[in-house]
């Protein structure tokens, strides 16, 4: 492919044929910064890479502010903005890329279909206001929110470009004299005291975007720059046109100074009393045109409708495409009717191996999200009254055992010593199966106990009283039971599938010290140790145990700690970008991280560095799990993706399967199974599949 010709003004005449490992195939728009290409990864993920200007890449200044929008970017990449897939602000030509969603920007819209009516208008601020409360969550003020930056997704707008944003702890400053912005969109402390701007001029700029939208023009208007700049600090905005239910919380925005601006969530409560409730249409028109993109648009690909909370029904469903390259209609997605539990297959993708994907219902009516663990050749899924064995090679159902009663939310079934053990009825009872058969072995009352732990054959228990039980996991005898120094009613009690122990981890007072307790299951040994810092144990391997490690707050990982309980030999690596609420994979010294928003982090630990960081824009989402050579994670709207763990990079997906009840899904979802060369997962309309664990590409 020929290095392409741009003919956009201020553009370079001749444009590079790659941006890293991205090929440019072609150009989107120029801005005065830079270039943005439609481009492609070499997986076939469909990208916007902004490439900046040659003149620009040879002033220093200019890479340093380059560098703060892409972290501002990735530290705030997520379901409403454009997650960065990747960048190199020290190539000849610096760049970013992001996910790319085809989709207009506000101001393309406003001025092909002229303003926004009252229903798209409220949604459309409702979704302005909950991207600026994901933004100011994290530290970032984004100082240039105007209309061209709004992004029309399919499933609510994307506040993009995040060329001049501050992140609190930037090192950047904006020099005496220098005003950086658009004025028509700026908030009055930006001309007066630009150093001090905070997140409530981004609540000016929300007003300002929100009367462009419902007039076609600004709350501020003039040919001039400068009459503007006067308008916005010292007149009344002009709201003529705006609709009467909005106009007042519009001006409110537009207050002079900051502290009469209402905040993100004030915003939204404000919007629910406006409404009972929003718009459902899509915000892009039915005929779009593909080429309607602003200058500098970085976008991410379709996401499915974000759905409004439900109270007592569930969670909202928030996810996020992971570079999806186009948009999957309902119609790819397989639903099984009630009495419907015979597994699918698609002849078309059997694999070289004879290995046929499948789907399958274990329960025929709307059962809840199946839980899965694989064992003795067999996968047995829990749901509420129901424990179901399926044969992994086809999905056919082997045995079912009804409970009577509901089973665990939280957990799937465990193979310990030989047998399948299910907690049922909200935790206070256990079952020990036969897996060939599912008949009940033993069982035992532990509605007394705290915590849980299988290692080596046995089941140990924490009980209120700080005492531990260790029960043999075939017989259901008890072996031991004793007090261990360490392990106390304040104590959290677990262990990992690969772990030969059990830990028991407590927090000293001032949160600077953590106690690691170490079990031995088949005696109750135990020995202690004292590590610096707040840690949160999140995986195991054969030989050591993981902790993410962060600043006195079990939401925040600043680093992850290895720790070998056998040798007492740590490791400790430190993240580049602090990551929220993370949950865990390990494999080896692999740790895989994943952040709330969908960033997806992986850290090797025996060379002491993090190998890459992928933004996935998944809002919600199972745990993780790797093989060491892939990381495959499940979305809230039932699709199963494949990121590779070396590089970082999507693999492949499947279909979403939401089900009847498709804005409501489960609190936690339930983790991928890996086994014999097959990746099983499950979903919210109930149902169990199967993909070739090597082949993402073809799901």
């Amino acid at each position: 492919m020929a290095p392409q010709h741009n003919t956009g003004a201020g553009a370079e005449a001749e444009l590079p044929e790659y941006a890293g490992h991205y090929r440019l195939e072609s150009h989107l728009g120029s801005g005065g910064m830079g270039v943005v290409h439609l481009a492609r990864s070499a997986s076939g993920m469909t990208l916007a890479v902004k490439v900046v200007h040659a003149e620009f890449a040879r002033d220093p200044e200019f890479r340093g502010r380059f560098r703060q929008e892409i972290a501002a970017a990735r530290r705030v990449s997520g379901a409403f903005t454009a997650p960065v897939v990747d960048a190199d602000p020290d190539a000849e030509r610096p760049w970013m890329a992001t996910l790319f969603i085809p989709g207009p920007t506000l101001s393309d819209e406003v001025k092909r279909n002229g303003p926004m009516k009252a229903g798209k208008l409220r949604q459309l601020m409702a979704g302005l206001a909950e991207a600026l409360r994901d933004i100011h969550r994290v530290g970032v003020v984004h100082r240039d929110l105007k209309p061209s930056n709004v992004l029309l997704a399919e499933d609510g707008p994307k506040v993009i470009d995040f060329g001049i944003s501050r992140p609190k702890d930037s090192e950047l400053r904006t020099e005496t004299g220098k005003l950086i912005g658009t004025p028509p969109f700026m908030a009055p402390e930006q001309f007066r005291r630009p150093r001090e701007v905070g997140p409530a001029a981004d609540i000016f700029a929300l007003g300002s975007v929100i009367v462009h939208a419902a007039t076609g023009r600004g709350p501020f208007d003039s040919d001039s720059p400068y009459v503007v700049a006067y308008q916005v600090v010292h007149d009344e905005p002009d709201l003529t046109g705006v609709p009467e239910n909005l106009a007042p919380l519009v001006e409110r925005c537009l207050a002079k100074e900051p502290e009469d601006r209402p905040t993100p969530d004030e915003l939204m409560r404000e919007l629910r009393s406006v409404a009972a409730s929003y718009d459902t249409q899509a915000f892009i028109p039915s005929q779009r045109d593909g080429a309607a993109h602003g200058p500098e648009s970085l976008t991410p690909a379709p996401e499915p409708r974000r759905r409004k909370w439900r109270p007592g029904k569930g969670v909202t469903l928030a996810t996020g495409a992971l570079g999806l390259a186009a948009v999957v209609t309902l119609a790819s997605v397989q639903f099984l009717g009630d009495g419907d539990t015979a597994p699918r297959h698609n002849a078309a993708r059997t694999t070289s191996a004879g290995f046929s994907p499948w789907v399958t219902k274990p329960k025929a009516k709307e059962g809840g999200l199946p839980r899965c663990s694989y064992g003795t050749r067999r996968l047995v899924c829990a749901q509420p009254g129901l424990v179901t064995a399926l044969d992994p090679a086809d999905g056919h159902v082997l045995w079912r055992r009804s409970l009577g009663e509901s089973t665990s939310s939280s957990e799937p079934p465990v193979f310990s010593g030989d047998l399948v053990h299910v907690v049922t009825n909200s935790g206070k009872r256990l079952l020990a199966l036969d897996p060939a058969s599912g008949t009940v072995r033993w069982k035992l009352d532990v509605s007394a106990y705290r915590g849980f732990g299988y290692a080596r054959g046995v089941l140990l228990l924490s009980g209120a009283d700080g005492k531990v039980t260790g029960v043999d996991s075939t017989t259901g005898d008890i072996r031991w039971s004793r007090r261990i120094p360490g392990v106390t009613t304040t104590s959290s009690f677990g262990s990992f599938p690969d772990s030969p122990w059990a830990y028991a981890t407590s927090r000293s007072a001032d949160g600077t010290r953590t106690r690691i307790v170490t079990v031995e299951p088949a005696t109750g040994d135990a020995h202690d140790a004292r590590l610096d810092g707040a840690l949160r144990p999140v995986g195991a391997s054969a030989d050591a145990v993981f902790f993410s490690a962060d600043g006195g707050s079990y939401d925040v990982t600043k680093a992850v700690v290895r720790y070998d309980p056998e040798s007492g030999a740590t490791r400790r690596v430190t993240l580049p970008v602090p990551m929220n609420q993370t949950m865990a994979a390990v494999h080896g010294d692999l740790v895989v991280l994943l952040g709330t928003g969908g960033s997806l982090v992986a850290v090797d630990m025996r060379a002491k560095k993090q190998l890459w960081s992928l933004e996935t824009s998944v809002s919600q989402a199972s745990a993780p799990v790797t093989d060491g050579r892939r990381i495959y994670v499940t979305a809230a709207d039932g699709r199963l993706l494949a990121v590779d763990a070396v590089q970082g990079t999507l693999l492949g997906q499947t279909p979403p399967r939401l089900g009847r009840e498709s804005d409501e899904v489960v609190a936690t979802l339930s983790v991928p199974v890996i086994a014999d060369g097959h990746v099983y997962a499950t979903a919210p309309d109930g149902t169990v599949f199967a993909v070739n664990a090597r082949k993402p590409s073809a799901w």
